[in-house]
């Protein structure tokens, strides 16, 4: 029961951690040698590496990718809290790197970057606005080491938050803002997932999703948001296709750190001990998230939107971007997805960072 409560925790935050029926051993070698192989970048101009570099006082891991070094830089800020995007960049960033490099890192008490650090020392250190100085801070580092003007930021989910904070504080640093399962608000996300699963359960005559949905109601209102509320607010929005479209469970995305080749199993491992450790920590600066009172924004923004995503409802971030003033900004639906845009339509997400996105990257 502990096991299944911590895995629907973490699928909160929509976070990437290996599937409850993987075995430890070398099962999984096998692949992840094959995939290494064909993910390698054989091109004389690519740049492939990975590294810790000290960013706020702790080690963390960087992931950097792309077919040629004078292409535009992204820096990808992933979601979670701790859940990392390089043990799963595998399945779709190939053909992005053709047009741009990548740089992805596990962030603070997550994935390898848990790893590689005491936990005892980071234990204070597990703030918003130590995260945003973190993305800061490497911004900073990449666009420094690749000799770049500025960089492309992209936020997915819980990195929606960091990065849009980073783009307010430091917009000389960015080209451009994309967010991806956007949050604006926390708690009107969760209200409105929660009342998207009560809809399809009363649709469907789901008479335990609708008992269940009823012991926490009214969801979020004013009662403390306890470890057993969320795991109900999270289980049926995501049964429904909240997280993955059209899909009652996300198991490869779960699994997915399994069969990558920059992830050990016990790398895969750290990916939920990461998040176990940090969701407790953030959650509540996490739920006072709210951008509403953001009226203006100093660079360009685009927001990625999945039509049916119920992790991190869209409509709000359409109604907050057709009110914001910004130097250009444009939203995307996507209509095939939910939370996982750029594994969910990977060929879109490419096509609309070429014909909307990159040409900003000037």
């Amino acid at each position: 029961m502990k096991n299944k409560i911590i895995f629907v925790i973490i699928l909160l935050f929509s976070l990437s951690i290996f599937g409850q029926n993987s075995k430890p051993g070398d099962e999984y070698a096998e692949a992840r040698e094959i995939i290494k192989d064909l993910d390698s970048i054989v091109s004389p101009n690519g740049i492939q590496e990975r590294y810790k570099v000290n960013i706020g006082g702790v080690q963390q891991w960087v992931f950097v990718r792309g077919q040629h070094k004078d292409n535009p830089v992204i820096l990808f800020v992933h979601g979670g809290p701790a859940s990392p995007l390089s043990p799963v960049m595998w399945m779709f960033q190939r053909p992005i790197e053709e047009y741009f490099t990548v740089v992805n890192y596990d962030q603070r008490a997550s994935g390898k970057t848990y790893h590689a650090n005491d936990t005892l020392s980071l234990k204070n250190t597990i703030h918003i606005s130590q995260y945003v100085d973190d993305a800061i801070e490497l911004a900073e580092l990449i666009k420094a080491k690749y000799k770049k003007k500025k960089v492309l930021l992209i936020g997915h989910s819980w990195g929606t938050i960091i990065s849009m904070r980073a783009a307010l504080k430091r917009p000389d640093l960015f080209y451009a803002y994309v967010g991806m399962g956007q949050v604006i608000n926390t708690r009107d996300n969760e209200r409105l997932s929660v009342d998207f699963a009560v809809k399809e359960a009363t649709r469907l005559k789901n008479e335990e999703a609708l008992k269940e949905l009823a012991s926490i109601a009214p969801y979020p209102g004013t009662t403390p948001i306890t470890r057993k509320r969320i795991i109900i607010a999270r289980k049926w929005p995501q049964y429904y296709g909240g997280l993955t479209a059209f899909r009652n469970n996300s198991r490869y995305f779960f699994q997915a750190p399994l069969l990558s080749p920059e992830y050990s199993y016990q790398d895969a491992e750290a990916i939920g001990k990461g998040s176990v450790f940090t969701l407790a920590k953030v959650l509540p600066e996490f739920l006072d998230t709210d951008f509403k009172n953001i009226k203006t924004f100093p660079i360009p923004v685009f927001m990625f939107m999945g039509r049916h995503d119920y992790t991190t409802p869209s409509e709000p971030t359409a109604q907050w971007l057709q009110n914001v003033k910004a130097p250009f900004k444009k939203g995307i639906w996507f209509e095939n997805s939910a939370h996982l845009i750029p594994i969910e339509e990977p060929g879109k997400t490419l096509v609309t960072l070429l014909n909307d996105v990159k040409p900003v990257c000037k």
